[in-house]
């Protein structure tokens, strides 16, 4: 029997539904405002406060103001370039997005230097966070390994209950930035800074090793298929340029006029606390909570806010510890979705995680931790891989010809791209670990994707122009399921149960179309949309195929159109409930295997939200 269209349901960057589009036209829930993205966002370039200023006075002292002003410049021009990014891929806009429209080789290659800055980014907010707690310097490392093997047991029940932690921490942890900030104006003065180095080279040198601050945007892009959509346009033709605009420059504007302000804060502090300064410039935040908390109230309130600050921005990285490995799942599990990685990389455990994506997230930072001496060894590998996972993004946009760019925004990204790469070629020749290690994650990435390729039986062939474009996924019609236009009955069912008997027999009953539903639970946060012509169908999942098969051999029996739908999902409610009101159904079956779990089963979850949020038009029946 000819199979029928899958569903697919993921999660992304952190922490919404996606719905993939298929052959029904069904639409990912666009439901995170820009307030929620401003707070993801702000969960990366907040704590980039906690350790950059830091790294500026250990790299110049009080001659680093000059250093510091020029990374907030680059925060905001790269801020502003993501704006237009997010304008132009309303579906999402990640580095992978953007470069797969220029070659699948490149997309592979800003996905592995994405996956360099997200190793490093667990590695260093864990080992800063360890700072922030006073971790002795001894102990740090081991704690930084525990944390990141704490957080990775955490991500095998999936990161739902704990994806939502940078939100609620945001806040507290701007209020901290703000208040150290006002406790420092009537102390603000430019008699301690001194002039920079007269040589440029010397100078770009001491700010590429501070650029520690932008990864962030990546995330942001990446979550633009579920942003709400800008008024006046529809699922048909998305924009949420609006949303996104909000979203990163609330935050650009806080982080750079609050990077700004405390690196003058710290260079306003007497040069007679300089060595304290260059001792702790690890929790260089807490510093400034004692030292002008201290001088607004007394020595004892500034070491409580001291403390208070350190708790805030150590959790904080926590979270930030929990967000790139969770995001680094869910970039390998897309590229093994898209046959960019080995398909053992897709199976999945029972709460729905990718088993190696899992493994491999948790090794990497680990084995990053392991073999670094100190936090600075950490800095040094950071920003080859956010530098490069940009770079890639913002030239794949700007000599794109097929994006509807103004000429000004082309030529800011341009500008950008080209400052970027010069960061890029610069952290190379003058990092050369840093460079050992992109080249390692590189050549593993590569040798896992040609593994990949020969286990699919893909090879690597030179084609002309024309006969690639004939044989191009974009040259296949477009088919779609034709649906009668009488009534229809969704049933949602996990196995056998009588609802399925109960729901043929209403099909038949009333000569309507039986949609059979299978929701697979998936817990992974997945950047941007995936766009494959190899997705998982329910023929091969051995419970679905055992229920799907079962209902089209008894629909083919009793005269009854039976069409299987099958969804990937973290919130299966939520999916039941998007494809009960996409298709236009007229009744909605849910059931329990036997009747004395009925009670349990209106207790729980799917049953309350789905019938709290179903629309009045369709009927909900529940079976037992």
């Amino acid at each position: 029997m000819p199979a029928v269209g899958a569903v697919g349901r993921v999660k992304t960057a952190p922490r919404e539904p996606e719905w993939f589009m298929d052959s029904i036209g069904v639409h990912r829930p666009r439901n995170v405002d820009w307030r929620r993205a401003a707070a993801l966002l702000y969960g990366d370039w907040g704590t980039s406060k906690a350790y950059v200023i830091g790294a500026a006075f250990l790299a110049a002292t009080y001659a680093s103001l000059p250093i510091i002003l020029a990374v907030c410049a680059l925060t905001g021009l790269v801020g502003y370039n993501y704006v237009v990014v997010c304008k132009q891929f309303p579906d999402g806009g990640g580095v992978y997005s953007s470069a797969r429209l220029q070659s699948r080789f490149l997309a592979v290659l800003g996905s592995l230097l994405l996956v360099a800055d997200l190793t490093v980014t667990a590695s260093l907010s864990g080992w800063s966070a360890m700072a922030y707690f006073h971790v002795p310097k001894d102990h740090i490392a081991a704690a930084t390994v525990g944390l990141i093997l704490f957080v990775g047991a955490v991500n095998y029940f999936g990161p739902k209950h704990t994806g939502s932690v940078a939100v609620w921490l945001a806040l507290p942890a701007a209020v901290v930035v703000v208040a150290i900030i006002l406790m420092s104006l009537p102390h603000l003065t430019l008699d301690y800074i001194q002039p920079s180095h007269k040589s440029f080279a010397k100078n770009w040198t001491a700010f590429v090793g501070v650029i520690l601050a932008l990864s962030g945007v990546e995330a942001i892009a990446n979550l633009t298929g579920v942003m709400k959509l800008d008024p006046g346009t529809s699922l048909d033709s998305p924009m949420v340029g609006q949303t996104a605009r909000k979203a990163i420059l609330t935050v650009a504007v806080e982080v750079v006029l609050g990077t700004a302000m405390l690196g003058w804060a710290m260079l306003s502090l007497p040069p007679d606390v300089e060595l304290r300064l260059l001792d702790r410039w690890d929790d260089m935040l807490t510093v400034l909570a004692e030292q002008y908390g201290a001088l607004t109230f007394t020595p004892a309130l500034g070491r409580l806010f001291g403390l208070g600050t350190a708790v805030i921005v150590g959790l904080l990285l926590l979270s930030a510890v929990n967000t790139a490995v969770g995001a680094l799942i869910g970039l390998l599990y897309l590229l093994a979705r898209d046959g960019e990685m080995p398909r053992p990389f897709a199976r999945l455990n029972s709460h729905g995680v990718p088993w190696v994506p899992l493994f491999i997230a948790t090794l990497l930072p680990t084995v990053v931790v392991a073999f670094s001496p100190d936090q600075i060894s950490l800095m040094e590998l950071y920003a080859i891989g956010v530098v490069g996972a940009i770079t890639v993004n913002l030239g794949s946009c700007a000599f794109n010809k097929n994006l509807k760019l103004l000429w000004y925004e082309r030529a800011f990204m341009t500008v950008t791209f080209a400052i970027l790469f010069a960061v890029e070629m610069t952290l190379a020749k003058t990092k050369p670990n840093a460079l050992y290690f992109i080249v390692c994650i590189l050549i593993a990435g590569f040798a896992l994707r040609a593994l990949a390729q020969r286990h699919a039986g893909l090879r690597t062939i030179t084609v002309s122009r024309e006969v690639a474009a004939a044989v191009a996924p974009e040259s296949i019609p477009d088919f779609r399921v034709n649906l009668n236009p009488g009534q229809s009955i969704l049933v949602a069912a996990r196995g056998i149960t009588p609802v399925l008997r109960f729901a043929l027999e209403e099909a038949r009953l009333r000569k309507v179309t039986l949609y059979v539903l299978f929701v697979k639970e998936l817990a992974v946060a997945l950047p941007g949309p995936l766009d494959s012509s190899e997705r998982t169908r329910w023929q091969e999942d051995p419970q679905a195929a055992t229920i799907m098969y079962a209902m089209l051999e008894q629909g083919r029996q009793n005269d009854v159109q039976v069409i299987p739908l099958y969804a990937i999902s973290e919130n299966p409610a939520s999916s039941i409930l998007d494809l009960s009101a996409t298709l236009g159904i007229d009744i909605l079956m849910l059931g329990s295997p036997h009747r004395n779990k009925l009670v349990s089963l209106l207790k729980g979850n799917v049953v309350t939200e789905v019938a709290r949020s179903l629309p009045e038009n369709i009927q909900l029946v529940i079976h037992g």
